[in-house]
């Protein structure tokens, strides 16, 4: 293949640590005027334009942007793919909205058409809104993930994804069996597993909806397979933590029946843990698990406020989730804006170089893939954004009155949505032009 070589100019910012680690000023690169060069889908070169432009052969394509930020592509550690047709649904806490709207609209996936049309449609909203991985549940069904993985390899994508694995406590025809469940995510894994960027997660829904019989082989599956991630909800509502005891008494608690079915480990991430206590979050930050902080989706449901500070506390890793359809948007930036709010209503702050690394960073290193993606670093992978400065009046405006990086980021993360979105590159390919 003949080499392709191109180079993007303009404002770049990037997170480099966690600033609860290293102290904010050390946990980001910022170039006022700034060079990314982009050789087959990887970045080879990162720095002040000044500086490399006259690295560079004469004849290079070199693509300028005026009043705009390039940001490494957000990470989306949350997200269902079988719910993008319910977002918005009206007045229930958790349980009796899965009950109410979640579990009718899963069931539609059964049918392939239907699942590849909603792939197709969920695909270019995370684009559109600069996802460029996201760790998704299907829904119970094999072609959900399948019509996914397919409509995500056409674009080379980095992505993640399983098929839910739920063989109690749900409508019957919602559910599969300990055995189906172990056969048909072997059977996806198998072929889609490691295939270009895409990773299988083994994806039991939660706890309930699961047999001790389940729980097991999902275990099997992680032990089986090397590098294999697993995804699941936990103390998200306070409702759902006490139907956790009574269906498990004989364990601590919530967290005691994931470790139990060993399903803890360097690649699993558990989605809200708005309830967890301190003991959990050391017991999750000491086997490499992550939680997903999914802040639109815990207010939306009513479900309570994520304590950021005690996770960073046990240097637990954390990254951002949008929780698509208990939340509210697919834009991290929206989701950022809830967050910080999130951290207010406790009496903490967010500061924008954190929530950069929560979107970039901090959901990279959740899915142990630092090494990939979440930086702008030479030898990554070139998924990265355009943020139009000018994307609409508003923003210009209040855009023009920013005195620092600092805080253009915060007023991107506050008033910016999807169309501050202008371009979206993965793997050096423009997937999504506003």
């Amino acid at each position: 293949m003949p080499l392709t070589r191109k180079a993007y100019r303009a404002a770049i910012l990037h997170s480099i640590a966690d600033p609860a680690e290293v102290g904010i000023e050390a946990s980001y690169e910022y170039f006022e005027d700034g060079l990314l060069v982009v050789d087959n889908g990887q970045i080879s070169a990162l720095g002040h334009a000044s500086e490399l432009l006259a690295s560079l052969p004469a004849d290079i394509e070199i693509t300028h942007y005026q009043d705009a930020l390039i940001t490494p592509g957000f990470i989306d550690t949350h997200i269902h793919l079988p719910q993008t047709g319910m977002v918005g649904a009206y007045g229930e806490q958790l349980l009796d909205w899965l009950n109410t709207y979640t579990f009718p609209c899963e069931s539609q996936f059964a049918d392939q058409v239907h699942a590849e049309e909603v792939a197709g449609i969920f695909i270019k909203e995370l684009l559109r809104n600069g996802t460029t991985t996201a760790l998704v549940f299907g829904s119970v069904h094999p072609q959900s993930v399948n019509a996914f993985f397919e409509a995500a390899q056409k674009l080379d994508l980095r992505m993640i994804a399983g098929k839910v694995m739920m063989d109690r406590n749900a409508p019957d025809y919602l559910i599969d069996t300990a055995e189906s469940s172990y056969l048909e995510s072997k059977a996806l894994i198998e072929r889609w597993h490691g295939k270009g960027r895409l990773h299988y997660a083994v994806t039991p829904r939660f706890a309930p909806t699961s047999t001790p019989e389940q729980l097991t082989l999902a275990g099997q599956l992680l032990g089986e397979y090397p590098d294999l991630y697993m995804q699941t909800h936990i103390s998200e509502n306070l409702q759902e933590v006490e139907w956790v005891k009574e269906l498990f008494p004989e364990r601590k608690g919530y967290l005691d029946v994931y470790d139990h079915y060993q399903l803890l480990g360097e690649r699993s991430v558990f989605a809200h843990g708005v309830h967890l206590c301190d003991d959990e979050c050391a017991r999750l930050a000491q086997t490499g698990s992550a939680v997903a902080f999914c802040p639109t989706s815990n207010l939306f449901l009513g479900s309570g406020l994520f304590n950021l500070p005690m996770a960073e506390k046990h240097k637990l890793n954390v990254g951002l989730g949008t929780d698509v359809g208990g939340g509210t948007s697919f834009s991290l930036l929206q989701t950022l804006n809830e967050a910080y709010k999130v951290m207010q209503l406790q009496g903490a702050r967010l500061s924008p170089f954190k929530s950069l690394y929560l979107a970039t960073l901090g959901g990279a290193r959740a899915l142990r893939l630092e090494e990939r993606i979440g930086t702008l670093q030479p030898g990554t992978d070139a998924d990265f954004l355009v943020l139009d400065y000018n994307a609409t009046p508003l923003l210009s405006y209040r855009l023009k009155q920013s005195k620092s990086i600092a805080e253009t980021l915060f007023v991107l993360m506050t008033l910016g949505d999807d169309r501050t979105v202008a371009q979206t590159y993965a793997a050096g390919n423009l997937v999504h032009q506003r």
